[in-house]
């Protein structure tokens, strides 16, 4: 499966920016921006959209930044750790070593995006559609997934231990190279999955069997 990634950027062509919170005072419709270095937190930023740029090592946490649009977007080594994207779009967006402890991503939708070598502990997907998504050395413990729409989505080298999958099929997906101690998920939902011989102790209570 081919994930598209953002756009190519020319370093040359980028505004440098210092301030977001500035810069959104003028404009609704960001683009062709770079954000290096910037600190927030418990900040506002809604109904915004940002398109082909590239956010590195920042940290905007606590903080809502809801109802946004990104688009071509690559972050780099940015913490918004118990920051809300809820109803955010995410088109063609990169995040690379990132910390995103707590996100929630509720009724969001993410489109061909990358998560790689990123934090994603104890985030919210909840109702989000989710297609052409790949999750790369990736934390993704005590997640959560309700009544998402998944499609076309890779999980490699995975942490899922106790994630919660509610009302959320896996079928075709391969969790073989994944760590999924104590993930909690009907059978229905998990019909249809590829994983390894060890990986099937985690999923015996499924059938209420006990093991001595």
């Amino acid at each position: 499966m081919n994930i598209l990634k953002p756009q190519k950027i020319l370093f040359e062509k980028l505004k440098n920016i210092q301030n977001l919170m500035e810069e959104i005072r003028y404009t609704e419709e960001i683009e062709n921006i770079k954000l290096e270095n910037y600190r927030e937190e418990n900040i506002e930023i809604n109904d915004i959209s940002i398109e082909k740029s590239m956010i590195n090592n920042t940290n905007i946490i606590n903080s809502n930044l809801e109802k946004n649009t990104f688009v071509d977007v690559e972050f780099k080594n940015c913490n918004f750790s118990n920051t809300s994207f809820e109803n955010c779009c995410f088109i063609r967006c990169e995040f690379n070593d990132c910390k995103m402890t707590g996100c929630n991503f509720i009724e969001s939708r993410l489109y061909n995006v990358s998560f790689i070598d990123t934090n994603l502990n104890y985030s919210n997907l909840s109702m989000a559609s989710i297609e052409n998504v790949f999750f790369s050395n990736t934390g993704l413990r005590n997640s959560n997934f309700q009544e998402n729409k998944l499609k076309n989505i890779i999980f490699k080298e995975v942490d899922l231990t106790q994630s919660q999958f509610f009302k959320t099929s896996l079928k075709g997906l391969d969790l073989s190279n994944c760590i999924i101690e104590g993930i909690a998920i009907s059978v229905e939902d998990i019909k249809g999955v590829t994983i390894d011989q060890f990986q099937a102790v985690d999923l015996l209570y499924l059938l209420g069997v006990k093991i001595k």
